[in-house]
């Protein structure tokens, strides 16, 4: 998709480009989750859940509170690994491009599995590679194809934690969001998988329904984000105040800090060190860590050990 675009990550504020591709995401995700109109798994007078821990803090998310919605990243946050580089491999399995570039993927995604962190260099090469790839393709035959993708490559990808992170504001009523610098198609075709609501993504040009090879505005990454956020907010009604946002990433420190209920999940080094400055809560399922804040969902306990396991399984298949 020529959506596939990667921003260089350099902290900065807003722009006049940043605040278009926000506009964009937001008006773009609306038109998808109203066209498809998923059903929340749970309603404002859903019972309350069995037996519960007695809390060290009032109940979050609040049942019934319809001014309030969750945002989550997407990479290393609900999936492990980055989705444009799992979309390169489906890609390259289709003979979209040769093994030349295969090998640029599979490099790009080793190191962001083994540093979580989003590298300059790997995803400027990353959002270069895949517009020339993708450009003057169809969009309904890139959607069809990433349907495909998602089950082969990313499915069993997805961190059982943060998925019951994401299952408990469902549960509560709440509406919950993708927001990824991932193409808006490929992060709606996940959020649609995995019973979300729908998706904040980076918005190409097409023309007849052909990818034109260009951006609205910029790729959705660090202020951009934020600024999808708040344009969607703005648009469902939603009180920030009374909202959650998680991620990985220093980069998302804007989304983070639009929110009042701001997680940190498998969070970098930067991002842990504010998080704990702070006071945010911090949850990691990469290796099992407890939470440094009381007040994660506890069905998130379990998934922090089926994720880890999950990673220690993809790193085993990855060296055979």
């Amino acid at each position: 998709m020529a959506a596939l675009g990667w921003l260089t990550p350099r902290r900065r504020s807003a722009t006049a480009r940043s605040v278009l591709a926000g506009e964009a995401s937001a008006e773009a995700a609306r038109k998808t989750a109203l066209a498809e109109s998923p059903p929340l798994t749970g309603t404002a007078q859903a019972a309350e859940p069995e037996a519960p821990e007695a809390p060290a803090e009032p109940a979050f998310p609040v049942a019934g509170d319809d001014l309030a919605a969750a945002f989550f990243d997407l990479d290393n946050t609900v999936m492990q690994g980055a989705a444009i580089f799992h979309f390169g491999r489906g890609l390259y399995k289709r003979a979209f491009f040769q093994r030349r570039e295969l090998a640029r993927f599979a490099w790009q995604q080793a190191w962001f599995r083994l540093a979580g962190v989003e590298d300059p260099e790997h995803m400027q090469d990353a959002r270069d590679s895949a517009l020339s790839i993708v450009k003057g393709h169809k969009v309904c035959e890139l959607m069809d194809i990433g349907e495909e993708i998602y089950d082969e490559y990313m499915a069993e990808r997805i961190w059982p934690g943060t998925r019951a992170l994401a299952q408990a504001h469902l549960d509560a009523g709440q509406k919950v969001w993708l927001v990824t610098a991932a193409p808006v198609e490929t992060a709606t075709i996940i959020a649609r998988r995995l019973g979300l609501t729908g998706a904040l993504g980076t918005v190409a040009e097409s023309v007849d329904g052909i990818y034109t090879g260009r951006l609205v505005g910029e790729p959705l990454h660090g202020p951009a984000k934020a600024e999808a956020v708040r344009a969607l907010a703005a648009a469902e009604g939603l009180d920030l105040t009374r909202c959650a946002a998680y991620s990985d990433s220093h980069n998302d420190i804007p989304m983070l800090s639009l929110v009042g209920h701001p997680y940190a999940i498998n969070p970098d080094t930067k991002l842990r060190k504010h998080a704990r400055t702070n006071d945010w809560r911090l949850r990691d399922y990469r290796t099992g860590r407890k939470a440094v804040k009381v007040g994660v969902p506890a069905a998130a306990g379990v998934g922090a050990i089926a994720g880890g396991a999950a990673a220690a399984v993809a790193l085993h298949r990855r060296r055979k």
